[in-house]
């Protein structure tokens, strides 16, 4: 694989510094009509396992521009660093979108996404957030969540925004139990939002993440290749019918 070029910018909200990253394709590899991915992480923060994910999609022409949420580039080690960072989110949904807000005014300001439809990408919390996001009145391309915990969601769908919307979730997840499933289909319908749910067998949440191969609680979290496997394929379908010129 290629190391495609990484670029720190330094954004804020609320006082709080942010540490985002850009990754774009490399010389050649560029293609002007893909779409620009704004990823956002999951609760481990902006490390190596996202900056990883990003260093595929430039690889395949898209410039993504890497989301620091928790501010200051912070990577918890632990359950026990995460529940906080999570449980302040989910206590000030104002503040949670915001900083979403804030990582997509930064992404405008990045020449390598200008002019390009945007994609919202996010991973287990990350999805989440993309979710909110949407929510509350995004207008972008599309958002595509990974293994999102739809536990953390509000239901409230009364002012949402825009965007065509692909779902990727281990059918074992008790993050995103059929019943929470159900209920997102229906706001997204409701909303009249274009989307579609993967639902991989014999899987739980957390499924693309190589940090819990060794998961001590498989039922709950734990990584299957397989199944990472087709939600990156879908993912970059996704990508792909979304960066087609309109017709």
């Amino acid at each position: 694989m290629s190391q495609s070029a990484g670029r720190d910018v330094d954004y804020q909200h609320e006082g709080t510094l942010m540490r985002g990253l850009v990754v774009a394709p490399r010389d050649g590899a560029d293609d002007p009509s893909a779409a620009a991915v704004l990823l956002l992480h999951d609760a481990f923060g902006l490390g190596e396992e996202m900056i990883d994910n990003a260093r595929r999609l430039a690889d395949a022409g898209h410039p993504v521009f890497l989301a620091d949420v928790w501010g200051d580039r912070t990577t918890p080690a632990s359950v026990d660093e995460i529940g906080p960072l999570i449980g302040g989110m989910a206590q000030d949904r104002a503040r949670w979108t915001n900083r979403v807000a804030a990582a997509h005014a930064a992404l405008d300001e990045q020449p390598e996404c200008a002019g390009r439809p945007l994609v919202l990408l996010g991973y287990c919390f990350g999805g989440s957030s993309a979710l909110e996001y949407l929510r509350t009145g995004a207008h972008v391309a599309g958002v595509a969540a990974v293994h999102p915990g739809l536990d953390l969601l509000d239901q409230d769908w009364s002012s949402p925004g825009s965007a065509s919307v692909l779902l990727a979730i281990g059918a074992d997840d008790p993050m995103a139990t059929p019943a929470q499933r159900e209920q997102l289909v229906k706001h997204l319908t409701g909303a009249g939002l274009d989307h579609q749910v993967h639902l991989y067998s014999g899987t739980t949440h957390a499924f693309t993440s190589r940090r819990v191969a060794d998961s001590p609680r498989p039922e709950l979290f734990a990584y299957h290749a397989r199944s990472a496997a087709r939600s990156w394929a879908a993912t970059t379908h996704f990508l792909a019918e979304l960066s087609a010129p309109a017709s």
